[in-house]
């Protein structure tokens, strides 16, 4: 098999996995989402109800205030608009224009997903609510939005850290919506699958030029470094002979 042949092989592997996993995290919403409503007409599951009275123990003033601003940075024209737009512009100073696509398009795809499971399903949310809400509790837009920020923050820049803090950015949302009461622990779970399989989705159709344009950046930043030290090499000084 030619290098040719065993490349192209690779390029379509590549792409069909985050296209498999994609569809598997939007099929399990979907089935999660219909479980809720066919099982009790969108009332809590016993999970609901025992997570919730957990985390009724551990309200107070500092858990308001950090629950507070999550609830106005993932939502709302902060976390719908402003971050994903401003995270666009921000990548495409930077020359990654390519990735500034992907995130608003991975960004549109699923708030277009929750919201058309959200009118599907209509869930109720939870009475004991502490901030005002939209219809439908399943399934989280505030977690969702941010399973697609950490899932394509992670592909634009493939680091360990990186993820890891993209999956506590998405832990901390979803205790955050319980915590106020506007979700149930089932609606945040349907959130981050909709949210990470829309990223992964929209990864699939721009995985090719993704990742030439982050192979191009980290050459050219190659080539200004090797420059930069070449330029602030200093010449050997000749010596004279008496």
């Amino acid at each position: 098999m030619s290098r040719e042949m065993r490349e192209s092989r690779v390029r379509r592997f590549r792409r069909r996995v985050p296209i498999a996993v994609g569809l598997t995290a939007i099929v399990l919403a979907f089935g999660l989402g219909a479980l809720i409503m066919l099982r009790g007409g969108g009332l809590p599951m016993p999970i609901d109800e025992e997570w919730a009275e957990e985390v009724l123990t551990i309200r107070g003033p500092v858990g308001d205030v950090l629950a507070g601003f999550m609830n106005w940075l993932g939502g709302g024209i902060v976390g719908v608009i402003l971050i994903p737009a401003g995270s666009a512009i921000l990548l495409v100073v930077l020359g990654r224009p390519w990735a500034a696509l992907y995130f608003v398009l991975a960004s549109v795809v699923s708030a277009a997903i929750v919201q058309l499971l959200k009118e599907l399903f209509g869930r109720d949310r939870p009475e004991d609510m502490l901030v005002t809400s939209d219809f439908g509790s399943f399934p989280s837009g505030h977690v969702a939005n941010a399973a697609t920020i950490a899932v394509v923050v992670g592909v634009i820049m493939p680091r360990a850290r990186v993820w890891a803090a993209g999956v506590a950015y998405t832990v901390l949302m979803a205790v955050s919506r319980t915590y106020l009461g506007v979700h149930w622990v089932t609606d945040t779970i349907g959130g981050a699958l909709v949210g990470a399989g829309a990223a992964l989705l929209v990864w699939a159709v721009f995985a090719g030029p993704l990742e030439r344009e982050r192979l191009g950046r980290i050459e050219r930043m190659s080539r200004r470094n090797a420059e930069r030290a070449q330029a602030n090499v200093t010449p050997p000084t000749g010596r004279t002979r008496p």
